[in-house]
């Protein structure tokens, strides 16, 4: 790995708190891997005998229901963390994970990552630390559900999809249109009204492509709150 990939693991909460050389201990002689959109990394009920960072790409989580209906759970990208909490918890993966886009990862084996844990009790602080992150991020989905109206979500994942905070902004979606209903908590029909209802906001969509007229513009309609919530 090179001093970039070392760089997004240190910027995980996983390995963030860690001294570089106690994260290479951990992390051993894994090396990254590239995969293909759609490619299966692990099956709900499989035993867990890894977890995984991305670097570059997006890995979506989801469960099967009885009746064969996907929920997705979570979609991770660069600089997260996925599975790790599997590896400790009763020893099966909790839900499936697939690539969502062409991905490069680095998978961890669990048993080695256990006993360097052992050797080192501290080092489940770390642990609690990522935990402690997760929680945090569902947390905030939640409220951003109740809180937020649908075009409001769109709004917001897009303007985190870009670093330009003034004037335009071209993104492309990472997955399809139906996997990010799905992450923002709304039907596929709902997205695309949702989504229409931007254009007043100076946002168009082709295919893939959105273009927004002024990223400060739907930032401040992000941000803001009719009074009746305030």
């Amino acid at each position: 790995m090179d001093a970039v990939d070392w760089a997004i693991i240190k910027s995980t909460p996983l390995f963030g708190a860690m001294a570089s050389q106690t994260a290479q201990a951990l992390v051993g002689h894994a090396a990254p891997r590239q995969y293909e959109k759609g490619t299966t990394l692990f099956l709900q009920g499989e035993p867990a005998e890894a977890f995984f960072i991305v670097l570059d790409g997006w890995v979506k989580i989801y469960r099967t229901t009885p009746d064969g209906l996907e929920v997705v759970l979570h979609v991770f990208t660069s600089g997260e963390t996925f599975a790790e909490a599997a590896i400790f918890l009763g020893g099966r993966y909790p839900a499936s994970g697939e690539t969502a886009a062409p991905s490069r990862l680095l998978r961890v084996d669990g048993a080695a990552f256990r006993a360097r844990i052992e050797e080192r009790p501290a080092l489940a602080m770390s642990m609690l630390a990522s935990a402690s992150y997760q929680l945090k991020f569902l947390v905030e989905q939640i409220e951003q559900i109740k809180v937020r109206s649908a075009p409001q979500r769109i709004a917001d994942f897009l303007v985190r999809m870009t670093e330009v905070r003034k004037g335009e902004a071209v993104i492309e979606l990472p997955f399809e249109k139906g996997l990010l209903a799905n992450r923002l908590g709304m039907k596929p029909e709902s997205f695309s009204r949702a989504l229409a209802q931007l254009r007043a906001h100076g946002v168009t969509a082709e295919r893939g492509t959105i273009s927004i007229a002024d990223i400060g513009r739907l930032l401040s309609f992000v941000e803001f709150v009719p009074e009746d919530d305030a």
